[in-house]
């Protein structure tokens, strides 16, 4: 059985994260290992252009392999009298020569016990060192002796992607040992629906076969480079999967391993990018801004007494509430695209002055407030009771 705290359907884009199932892994032999060919992050040369690679999938698995890890997790629900006890297993990779290994959150999120096994068939204890459930990553320390030298996958450069390129994606599907697939890229800057809007991640979609267990493991180029992280799938779907690319994992990763979380602004409402298009079909005049749909209790937005949206509308199959504040200006920049509005909201830090122009009944309503660091909202992790 799937271990439904780790595996929560996203209903709105029918979508699930892959954490493995519960079967025993399969006997691990002992491979080929390559020399290790990556770099740390922080001692990493620039990644090669994939137009300078051409290596075989059997050339890209016998170099990476070695780096790709099998992780199991047991986690214990106390307050349960029975089946308290849930386990499950999911792959990584090792990207830093002193232990580090990226994963998925939902691969580790809560877990008490985590067993690393390495591609040799060795199993080792494994520290969550950070997770971040809002974009799926995690990062796990393993001890290593003094004078090991541990192989390496290199992060690559996902920024260079286009759509045909090929990729390969190496994990544990279903316990499956070190199973390679293959691929290209199918799609680029999937912005998947189950999150708000400031709190969105463009996706890698890919063609090659992933699966549960395989949540974790590396999505690569044709040098073999990391260029995105295995996590999602559409199930009813054929051979549509996600990845987290490697450039946001950057972007992340001192906050992991420093903080043990990322650092991000809380805003503390959510919502969508409304036009005068929207507001024609429904013969009412609605400026160009965010639709501010939703208030987070407790936030500084509540605190500012933002208006959130009361009214349900569906159109063309897409869920509003209306009724709420429209922000037209975010610090001094009009929200007259969705283009801008993403740009803005990556932009805010924690500590900044938030100045917004909101549009409410008609009129012009101009708030400013500080943004505080964002906590962990109870939304944030996976949910129990949904399988995959």
């Amino acid at each position: 059985m799937i271990r439904p705290s780790l595996l929560p359907i996203l209903a709105a884009a029918g979508l699930a994260l892959m954490a493995g199932w519960t079967a025993p892994a399969a006997a691990r032999a002992v491979k080929y290992t390559a020399p290790a060919h990556g770099r740390a992050e922080a001692e990493s040369k620039a990644p090669a252009s994939a137009e300078e690679c051409h290596e075989t999938p059997a050339a890209i698995f016998r170099a990476v392999s070695p780096a790709v890890v099998y992780i199991a997790t047991r986690t214990i629900i106390p307050y349960r009298t029975e089946d308290r006890v849930e386990r499950a297993i999911g792959s990584g990779f090792i990207y830093d020569k002193s232990g580090l290994i990226l994963t998925n959150s939902h691969v580790v999120h809560g877990a008490q016990d985590v067993t690393v096994t390495l591609d040799t068939g060795e199993t080792r204890k494994g520290t969550i060192v950070g997770t971040d459930p809002i974009f799926d990553l995690a990062v796990v320390r393993i001890p290593k002796e003094a004078h090991e030298t541990l192989p390496t996958v290199t992060l690559g450069d996902s920024a260079s992607l286009e759509v045909g390129d090929p990729v390969v994606a190496i994990g544990n599907p279903f316990g499956l040992d070190q199973t390679l697939t293959r691929g290209i890229v199918s799609g680029l800057n999937r912005i998947l629906p189950e999150r708000p809007l400031s709190l969105s991640r463009p996706m890698i979609q890919t063609d090659a076969a992933i699966n549960p267990g395989n949540s974790g493991g590396p999505l690569l180029n044709e040098c073999g480079e990391a260029v995105g992280i295995n996590t999602a799938i559409i199930p009813e779907a054929q051979n549509i999967g996600f990845a987290i690319p490697i450039g946001l994992v950057r972007s992340v990763l001192p906050d992991l391993v420093a903080k043990g979380r990322v650092v991000r602004p809380w805003i503390g409402f959510h919502g969508q990018y409304v036009d005068a298009k929207l507001g024609a079909q429904l013969h009412l005049p609605i400026v160009p801004g965010m639709l501010i749909e939703a208030v987070e209790p407790g936030s500084p937005a509540a605190k500012a007494k933002l208006h959130p949206g009361t009214l349900d509308v569906v159109i063309g199959g897409r869920e509003y509430l209306f009724g709420g504040d429209i922000v037209t200006e975010i610090n001094g920049v009009k929200l007259d695209s969705p283009d801008a509005l993403d740009q803005t909201m990556q932009d805010l830090k924690v500590g900044a002055t938030l100045r917004l122009k909101l549009t409410r009944e008609g009129k012009t309503v101009a708030v400013d407030y500080t943004l505080p660091e964002r906590p962990f909202l109870p939304g944030d992790a996976p949910q129990p009771g949904s399988e995959q």
